[in-house]
This record gives C-alpha cells, sequence and structure tokens, in this order.
C-alpha cells in the first residue's frame, strides 16, 4: 500500500467516474450520427492513453458534448468512415503544437469567444435533442432546427409514438435535476445513470414504442482509416474540419484543466503536457475510426468530488468502461434514445452561460457582445466559421481599445497653430484624426507634433503625409510634422 497510498480513494472516484461515462459517451455518439459503441471506445482510449500520459492528473477525458455538433456536421459531409482520418489528423496537429510548446497560448483565447462557443453549441445541442428526444427528424441546420420547434411540437402532438418518446425524454431531464434532493446514499449514483437506468426499466415494464440504441458490438465498429478515405485529405474542405477539431478541442481541453485546477490542491496542470497527451488520445481514436476526445469538465469535476488523489483514478475508470464495453454490450440495446436524448439536453443547458453573460453585461459589455455574437454565428452559419468570427471580433475590440489615441491643439491667434498627437494611432481611429486636423484652418502655419505617439502604424503615417501635403493653401507655410525636436517631413504647400 505505501506503493499507491492513494488506492482506495483513487478505486472508489473511478467508479463514480465510470458511472458517469457511460451515458454520456453512448450519448454523445448517438447524437454525433456514429454507432453507440464508438463513444465508449474515445471514453477507453482516455483512460487508459490519455490517463496514463503526464498532464493534468485529475483531468478525465473522452467524447464531450461540446464536439458533437461538429462531429455529426462533419459524419453527415464526409460519412464516418472520413471521421478517423479527420480525428487522427487533428491528434497530430495537437502533438505537433505541444513538442512545438504552443499549449499554453490557447490560455490567450478570450473567454468571452470560448463561453459564446459553447452557448451556441448548448442551444444547437438543446435544439436538435428535442427532436431525438420526440422521434422526429431534425433539420439540418442551427436555425433550422430552432425555428422548426413549433412545428416539431405540433406534430408530436398529432402522434402518440411521439408524446411517449417525449415523454420518457422529459422525464429522464426531470430525475436528473431531482436526483440533488436525495440523500446523500442515493447520490452516491450519478444522477444521469439513475436517470437513464429508470427509462429502461420504464420502457421495458410498460413494453413503450420508443427506440432503443442499435448495437453492433465493438469490434464491429472499429474501422481504421482506409485508403479511400485517407484520400479524402486531397480535397480542401476536409481541412477546415481538421483545423476546427483541433482548435475546439484544444481550448475546451485546456480551459477544462484550469478550471480542474481551481477544484484541487495537488500539482498543477503543464500545458504543453497536456496538450501532447491530448494529441495522443485523439491519434489513437483516429485510428481506431472512433470520435474525438477532449477533456471534459462534467467527469473531471465529478472525478475531484469523488475523492480523486492521482491518475489511477481516471486509468481505472477506462478499465471498467473496456470491460463494460466487451462484456454488456447487449445492455446498450436496452436503452431507449429519448432518455440520451434528455441527458444531452441537460448537458447542453448547462453549457449556456447565464450567470457570465449577466456578469459580463454590467461590467464589461464590449465582452458580452462578443459572447453572443459568437453564439448566434455558430447557430446561424456552423461551428468553425463562428468561432473565427469570435475571434475577428475579439481581436477588433483589442485593437480598438489599445488605440487610444488623443489630439490637442493649442492656438495663440498668432504664429503657428500648434497640435500634439498622443497615445497609439492606427487605422482604426484614423477617420478621427482626419476630422480634427481638417478643421483647421488652412491658411495659417500648422505644427503637428508626434513626439507622444507610442505607435504608429503605416495607414496612419501614409495619411498623415497625405494631409500635410494637401492642407495649405498657396502663400502658407507647409505644414510641419516633428518626432521630439527632429523635423519628420516638411510637406510643400500646392
Amino acid at each position: 500500500m505505501t506503493k499507491f497510498p492513494y488506492l482506495r480513494q483513487d478505486f472508489a472516484a473511478s467508479i463514480v467516474v465510470f458511472l458517469v461515462a457511460v451515458p454520456l459517451c453512448v450519448g454523445v455518439a448517438v447524437a454525433s450520427g456514429v454507432p453507440a459503441e464508438l463513444g465508449l471506445v474515445t471514453g477507453i482510449v482516455g483512460g487508459l492513453v490519455t490517463g496514463l500520459m503526464p498532464g493534468s492528473s485529475l483531468q478525465v477525458s473522452g467524447p464531450a458534448a461540446g464536439l458533437t455538433v461538429l462531429v455529426f456536421e462533419a459524419v453527415s459531409e464526409f460519412g464516418v468512415p472520413a471521421l478517423g482520418v479527420i480525428v487522427l489528423v487533428a491528434g497530430l496537429l495537437q502533438l505537433a503544437m505541444g513538442f512545438l510548446k504552443v499549449g499554453r497560448w490557447f490560455r490567450a483565447i478570450s473567454v468571452s469567444v470560448v463561453e459564446g462557443m459553447l452557448c451556441g453549441i448548448g442551444l444547437v445541442i438543446i435544439a436538435g435533442q428535442i427532436y431525438a428526444a420526440a422521434g422526429l427528424k431534425a433539420p439540418k441546420t442551427g436555425v433550422g432546427k430552432i425555428t422548426g420547434l413549433p412545428g416539431a411540437f405540433v406534430d408530436a402532438l398529432s402522434s402518440t409514438q411521439a408524446l411517449t418518446s417525449l415523454a420518457i425524454g422529459a422525464g429522464t431531464i426531470a430525475v436528473i435535476l431531482l436526483w440533488k434532493r436525495m440523500p446523500k446514499a442515493a447520490q452516491a449514483v450519478p444522477g444521469a445513470l439513475a436517470a437513464v437506468v429508470l427509462a429502461t426499466v420504464a420502457t421495458l415494464a410498460f413494453s413503450l414504442p420508443v427506440a432503443t440504441v442499435k448495437v453492433e458490438g465493438l469490434l464491429g465498429v472499429i474501422q481504421p482509416p482506409g485508403a479511400k478515405a485517407l484520400g479524402e485529405l486531397a480535397s480542401p474542405a476536409i481541412w477546415g474540419t481538421i483545423l476546427a477539431f483541433t482548435l475546439i478541442a484544444s481550448a475546451e481541453s485546456l480551459f477544462s484543466a484550469a478550471a480542474v485546477d481551481r477544484l484541487h490542491d495537488g500539482p498543477r496542470t503543464q500545458y504543453n503536457k497536456e496538450m501532447i497527451a491530448q494529441g495522443a488520445g485523439n491519434t489513437v481514436c483516429g485510428l481506431l475510426g472512433a470520435l474525438p476526445m477532449t477533456a471534459v469538465i462534467v467527469r473531471s469535476s465529478a472525478n475531484v468530488n469523488a475523492g480523486a488523489k492521482t491518475k489511477a483514478s481516471r486509468v481505472l475508470h477506462g478499465v471498467w468502461l473496456l470491460l463494460f464495453a466487451a462484456a454488456m454490450p447487449w445492455a446498450l440495446a436496452l436503452i431507449p434514445i429519448p432518455a440520451l436524448a434528455g441527458i444531452l439536453v441537460h448537458a447542453g443547458w448547462k453549457l449556456i452561460p447565464f450567470r457570465q453573460v449577466a456578469s459580463l453585461w454590467r461590467s464589461h459589455r464590449g465582452e458580452a457582445l462578443i459572447l453572443v455574437v459568437t453564439a448566434v454565428s455558430i447557430v446561424a452559419v456552423n461551428m468553425f466559421e463562428g468561432v473565427l468570427i469570435g475571434l475577428a471580433l475579439s481581436v477588433v475590440k483589442t485593437a480598438w481599445e489599445a488605440s487610444k489615441v488623443k489630439l490637442e491643439v493649442i492656438d495663440k491667434g498668432a504664429g503657428p497653430i500648434q497640435a500634439y498627437l498622443s497615445g497609439n494611432a492606427t487605422f482604426l481611429r484614423l477617420p478621427k484624426i482626419l476630422d480634427s486636423l481638417e478643421a483647421l484652418p488652412q491658411d495659417r502655419p500648422v505644427e503637428l507634433d508626434l513626439s507622444g505617439l507610442h505607435h504608429l502604424d503605416h495607414a496612419c503615417r501614409t495619411a498623415l503625409d497625405n494631409w500635410a501635403e494637401r492642407h495649405s493653401v498657396a502663400g502658407t507655410e507647409p505644414v510641419r510634422m516633428t518626432s521630439g525636436t527632429e523635423p519628420l517631413q516638411v510637406a510643400s504647400g500646392t
């Protein structure tokens, strides 16, 4: 026991994480449009491969609800066989970034963009899984999913089977929400697992007409990428999806690591090593044709709260997933799909940062706007382009705030007008600068002092030169621009 002083705590925590992981692994896979077993394969790899590697000792990896929308889009466009190639290349890119020590740079991504990304994903998941809960086919686009909900409810009301299926989904959500009020002994079983078990028992006991999970067997779903799938890499379209997988999976994992570090007093995350661990896991998942993985805050927080002390807990949770997938695949075929939809609706709701939006709106409205625009863009366009829009808006906001410039004009009534420009002069502030300078009298000499500028970009410098060249009327001394005591340029009058 001295060699493994925390084996008892880690063993108990691994059981809790395993029970949390099973319904989520299966639910994410079904919602992503792939066989349920592939979700378990990713969970197993997250435990046995990523779990063994250094980085974040208590963080648990597996298939994440946050990538569900992106995986579904990729499978719809390129097919299930190409999924392995996408995940494989994304894993290799993560490995490269880890070895190049760029892992910590992901912490520089605006929190508002990440929160907006999760919010947009949550909205699409909720809308899409409501259709699944009712046993109806969901529209393909995010906007279509949301705008089609009223019609879907009308269709469900006219179908006994759809109403039954919807009731199972709603009941699952209710059990998850109410489970926290149960006695402590009952709460040892995770609410999501209890909800799935109860839904399964109800479906079997009353022979309810709802769809259940299709089972193909663990070995039957593992499909290493073949030559045809690898040939997809010649298509430029697939690279956008690969970059989206890499960016989003990496950002989600490293932000999760920062959140997990706040939950315990153990060793802090080594971000570059964690990036390598995530890359290794996704590389193996790609070779097996499985779902992509990220660090998952739900499983990670359950691991910490259950008393885990070392990485042994997450490795053992992978062992239990492997034993379950190998010994009890028949159990998956009993699970009603609306129950899994209910779990994902609840997971999607938790992705929407209601408190953060309210807090940002009170203190940093610009950041709140970035969050909302990112979320809306993901729903309206797609995941990758939505995140890029959010990042671009964040960069523009930062540049705008950094480019504060002040123009002070001193006119003593006689002699040259003196203008002092200070701060950071960038193209974003150029209209304001030019409006002020062009309002100066053209029949008076002007001295423009730029010594107070910390930064002057090319666009501003060119515009100032052009203004100086055309400003003075004939017979008036040309504009004189100086930086400190040395003249920068003396433009001739027109």
